[in-house]
Order: C-alpha cells, then sequence, then structure tokens
C-alpha cells in the first residue's frame, strides 16, 4: 500500500427525472449563466435539452449552445467553446452527454483561464491553474469522466490523442438518470461496458500488495458490469440494469479501485493512438480489442493475477494458476466478442501496414515507455501486440 490522497468531490444527483433538477442545483451553487456543451441534436429530438433549458430558465439562469461534439473530441471544438465561454460571460459549463462531451467541457473549463493552445494541457506543457465549474448531465454509462479528473483530447492535425489529469476538472456534480440511456445504440452501449471494465482493470493490474482492497473493488465492480450488460443486451429497457451500469461507469474512473497503487495504464494509451489514428473506432471497442492481446503478451508476468481475475470473473476452476491465466484471457475475449465488440484490426479496417504509424503514436516515435514496474512496454513491444492482432 503505497501513500496517497484521495478526492471525490463530486455530487451524484441519481434517479429518474434527475435532469429537470439542473436548474434547482445551479442556482444553489450561484451560477447565473451556462454554457451547454452536446453532441447531436438527438438530445433536442428527444426533448432532453428543452427540458434542461427549461428548468435553467425556471431559477433565472442564462445559457448559450455549443453543440457538435464528436466521439473522439477535438482540440478544434475546444478552441470554439473558449471564444464562445468568453464572448458571453459564462460563469460554469454543463455537459449533456457522454464522455466526449464531458472531456470537451472539461477542455473548455480549464482553458477559459489560459491564453495559449489548450491541447498544450494534453501534451503536457501546462498545467491547469484554474477552471469554470463543471456540471454533467449524463446519457450514457462509458467513459467515467463525470467522476474522473482525466481529460482526453484529440487533435487531428497530429493524429495525437491524449489526455491529463488534473483536480480542477473533477465536475461539481453529476446528474444521472438511467432511463436517458435506454435510447443508447447496442455498439454503443457494448463499447461502455468494455470501457467501464478496463478502467477498472488497467487499476487492477497496477502493482499491488498483500490486503489491496481496491484489488476487490475493481473485479466486483467489473462482475456487476458484466452481469448488468448480459440483461441490457437482452432488454434495452431493463432499468435497474441500466442504473448497475451507470453507477459502474462513475464509480470505476473517480480512484476507487485503484487507491493505495501507483497509476500507469497501458490499454488505454494503445487505444488512444489507434482512434487518433482511425477516429471512427469507438474507444470502448478499441480497449475491447486491444486488452487480450495485452494480456496474451504480458501473461506470464502477472499470472496470478490473471488467474484471480478468471476465478472472479468467469468462476474458473483449474489445478494450475497457469491454466486459469489462460483460461481467463481466452474468457475475457469471448465475453467482448458476445457483446459484438471487434477482436482483430481487419474488424476496425486497419491491417499490418498501419501498425508502423500506431507504434510510432503510441511510443512518442519511440521515445516513451508506457505503464509502470514491471509492465511497461517499450515500442517494440507495443509492435508485438498489435501485430497479433492482424
Amino acid at each position: 500500500m503505497i501513500d496517497f490522497e484521495f478526492v471525490s468531490p463530486t455530487k451524484i444527483v441519481f434517479g429518474k427525472k434527475t435532469e429537470e433538477k439542473v436548474g434547482e442545483l445551479a442556482a444553489s451553487l450561484g451560477y447565473k449563466k451556462a454554457l451547454i456543451v452536446f453532441g447531436s441534436n438527438r438530445i433536442k429530438n428527444d426533448g432532453l435539452l428543452g427540458r434542461v433549458e427549461e428548468s435553467l430558465q425556471e431559477k433565472g439562469i442564462g445559457f448559450v449552445e455549443l453543440s457538435g461534439v464528436r466521439p473522439n473530441p477535438v482540440v478544434s471544438k475546444v478552441i470554439e467553446g473558449v471564444e464562445l465561454a468568453k464572448k458571453e460571460k459564462v460563469d460554469f459549463v454543463l455537459a449533456v452527454g457522454g464522455g466526449s462531451v464531458i472531456d470537451t467541457a472539461k477542455s473548455i473549463a480549464v482553458s477559459f483561464f489560459y491564453e495559449g493552445n489548450p491541447f498544450g494541457f494534453n501534451l503536457k506543457k501546462q498545467k491547469p491553474c484554474k477552471s469554470l465549474p463543471i456540471g454533467v448531465i449524463l446519457t450514457i454509462a462509458s467513459a467515467g469522466s463525470e467522476l474522473s479528473n482525466s481529460c482526453v483530447i484529440q487533435d487531428d492535425e497530429t493524429g495525437v490523442k491524449q489526455g491529463f489529469n488534473s483536480d480542477l476538472v473533477r465536475p461539481v456534480f453529476a446528474i444521472e438518470n438511467p432511463e436517458l440511456t435506454f435510447s443508447t445504440p447496442w455498439n454503443q452501449t457494448a463499447a461502455g461496458i468494455a470501457d467501464t471494465m478496463m478502467h477498472s482493470l488497467e487499476r487492477y493490474f497496477d502493482p499491488s500488495g498483500p490486503y489491496q482492497l481496491s484489488d476487490d473493488f475493481a473485479l466486483d465492480l467489473c462482475r456487476n458490469v458484466m452481469e448488468a450488460g448480459k440483461a441490457v443486451q437482452k432488454d434495452p429497457n431493463d432499468y435497474e440494469a441500466r442504473a448497475a451500469l451507470m453507477l459502474a461507469s462513475s464509480l470505476s474512473h473517480n480512484g476507487l479501485t485503484g487507491l493505495g497503487k501507483p497509476f500507469g495504464f497501458v490499454v488505454h494509451p494503445m487505444e488512444h493512438a489507434l482512434s487518433g489514428y482511425k477516429p471512427d473506432v469507438i474507444h470502448g471497442a478499441g480497449v475491447a480489442l486491444i486488452f487480450p492481446a495485452w494480456a496474451e503478451y504480458v501473461l506470464e508476468r502477472d499470472e496470478e493475477k490473471f488467474a484471480r481475475m478468471g476465478e472472479r470473473l468467469f468462476n474458473i476452476v483449474s489445478t494450475s494458476t497457469k491454466e486459469k491465466a489462460i483460461m481467463c484471457v481466452a474468457k475475457t475475449r469471448e465475453f467482448f466478442a458476445s457483446l459484438g465488440l471487434p477482436t482483430s484490426f481487419s474488424d476496425v479496417g486497419l491491417n499490418k501496414s498501419d501498425i508502423p504509424s500506431l507504434v510510432s503514436l503510441v511510443s512518442g516515435n519511440g521515445t516513451r515507455v508506457i505503464g509502470c514496474c514491471h509492465q511497461s512496454l517499450r515500442a517494440e513491444d507495443i509492435e508485438k501486440i498489435f501485430s497479433s492482432l492482424c
């Protein structure tokens, strides 16, 4: 157990019709004018945006809209949002959507007080020193950005997709109504299941000491998500299952499943390169693709942990730790495939010729090592993992 500090200040307002409380909540915090950030017109067409804006108007809170945030969000939209926020003199940012919308809102909030290129935060050239407050109305269970301190943005000009971490970007509140996720397309729901699991599994595979409670949190959360995900696959309007997925999305990425451990994601940086290189790849689908390939490559380094994961998630019984570990990886791949997620590069429109570019993006042209301690990967390791997916 290493020394640590833990903060999770976001107020969760959970349940049916909770989006209608946004005006009351914002007013209680003293906010006067919001920049509402969202993606497609779906939230207009289904009436969600109207309900949100009516709630704000009832409490005398002004607002201005920033629409058009795409999956794998880009810095150009952040710059547009900062300009609008300054012009309209807003005092908080309200994200209505999922991870891409929330991360765009976070980047706008910290860049509001910064005169340089917002992507400088993601390149680790600058650290945020101040932020507008951020509120969230969550519409998809996936990224966990609603409670996290991370913000991932992409620069289309360079193909670089990278995140930064700062407690300044933890939202002040997150409104979570599971009914808002009923209409989420299955491919996005499935990708969200994988992404939620990976936020906990990445932390689980960080080095642990004995009696590591966070490891138990991580595995139990994943098992809950797998069971709820199967229920939603059968019935998209299963409220209890959707509620379980939404809550797990939040708790998987607020730091709870990694308490007292070093922090060093491995699969996520590889996926960020993949979806940065090919933006039409859904992030959750990308991590589902890469995790089993990574797991096979590092299996011998962490047989005990893979075996334990296999016991907890798949009820694997075997006399051999190695056999449990091998079966765990196979079962994980099978589970993701059963959700309709990709299992090879060809499934996402990539082939062997794309590997050098992907390796370069992950490793910073061979200058960067990803992961931590015994799990760290160099460019040659990353190349082998990607090659196994062809």
